[in-house]
């Protein structure tokens, strides 16, 4: 098991290598290729293409023809690992062992000295972060996230005021901001730099009924604004909190009476022993809950 685990560890740093590049877009749309003809497709190094195929080869994601050292990508695995498959591409989440990597000698100075480590201090966290969320709740929102909540979208044609707690980088504040513009949107995150995004992009959009904040929402509970929204949502946000309980008790305060709250969070259990040993304790699945 440690074996494999470390196997794991180490393929995953390539299937984020080879997202970020684009290997994995290119060879879903080629035919059995050599080394050198993906590279140059890829734009890339023809070497270091070569040493990622062998890693790729040797893991099990590619295949070769021996006699003609051409390599192809299957389409069932095509189907996990591209662009082109959308919310089904795996590859995008391999690319969080690459950024909770780089911060371990932070974590070890905690587990010594205490303390946290800062947003500031992960690469790309957010970027990768705003990768997921547009490809987990930005491609359903419509489809099958807004519908969840009945008539939530005529209420929202019409015009509702609505906070997004956790925002990271606003893309779902942002598109919903576009798709009702008689409703009010607020978007609230501890990340400078993420609202600094934000703002960017609704600025792009030429949104003017969107609005992001800045916010360290451990004491929510004591500064929310009562009865102020009358829809509040959060994506994967709940489970990254400080004070988790805190920031709930703000969302209660801060939902008008009839107001409704959206979550979309981790199945998870802090009482490990009923996730120890199963598929949702050792991998992130996602379950929405409606509150109203």
């Amino acid at each position: 098991m440690l074996l494999a685990t470390l196997n794991g560890g180490a393929l995953s740093l390539m299937l984020s290598v080879g997202h970020r590049t684009g290997l994995f877009d290119v060879m879903g749309a080629l035919p059995p290729s050599t080394s050198g003809e993906i590279a140059a497709k890829a734009r890339l190094n023809e070497r270091y293409v070569r040493e990622w195929l062998g890693a790729m080869t040797t893991g099990g994601v590619v295949n070769i023809a021996p006699a003609t050292q051409r390599f192809s990508l299957p389409a069932e695995h095509a189907a996990f690992l591209t662009r082109a498959a959308a919310a089904d591409n795996l590859a995008v989440f391999s690319q969080y062992i690459a950024v909770l990597g780089s911060v371990e000698d932070d974590i070890v100075h905690c587990f010594r000295n205490g303390g946290g480590v800062p947003y500031s201090r992960f690469p790309r966290f957010h970027e990768v972060m705003a990768e997921d969320s547009a490809q987990s709740v930005v491609s359903s929102l419509e489809s099958h996230v807004l519908p969840l909540v009945p008539d939530l979208t005529d209420r929202l044609t019409h015009g509702i005021r609505v906070l997004d707690v956790g925002c990271g980088q606003g893309r779902i504040v942002n598109r919903l901001a576009s798709l009702y513009p008689s409703s009010r949107f607020v978007g609230m995150d501890l990340s400078e730099e993420a609202i600094a995004r934000a703002r960017a992009e609704a600025g792009r959009g030429g949104r003017d009924n969107v609005e992001f904040v800045v916010v360290d929402l451990s004491d929510f509970d004591e500064t929310a604004d009562p009865a102020t929204f009358d829809l509040i949502t959060t994506f994967d946000a709940i489970h990254d909190q400080a004070k988790p309980l805190n920031v709930l008790k703000g969302i209660g305060a801060a939902l008008k009476p009839d107001g409704v709250y959206l979550m979309q969070d981790i199945r998870g259990s802090s009482h490990v022993e009923r996730t120890s040993g199963t598929r949702s304790g050792r991998s992130s699945t996602r379950s929405p809950v409606c509150t109203a």
